[in-house]
């Protein structure tokens, strides 16, 4: 039960980001986005991806390696674009 919550709330989490990365690739308009937060972000949540491998949890793992693609894209454009 603890690992469906946590598998839940990585699925809520890191799906929150599609609508964001989907508009940034129709558009290329980065001009919204703090490069800022989303090398701060990305940075974080390399950090917790790589803490959940190092604890072997399934949620974090998930979470963050789909997170730091979808951050990770966004921060690609805003580099490219911005």
């Amino acid at each position: 039960m603890i690992t469906a919550v946590g598998l839940l709330a990585a699925l809520l989490t890191t799906v929150a980001f599609l609508p964001q990365v989907l508009h940034t690739l129709a558009t290329r308009d980065t001009r919204g986005i703090s490069l800022r937060m989303y090398v701060i972000f990305v940075a974080g949540v390399l950090l917790w991806l790589v803490y959940g491998l190092l604890t072997r949890d399934l949620p974090l793992i998930l979470a963050n390696a789909v997170t730091l693609a979808l951050a990770g894209t966004i921060l690609y454009l805003k580099l490219r674009h911005g």
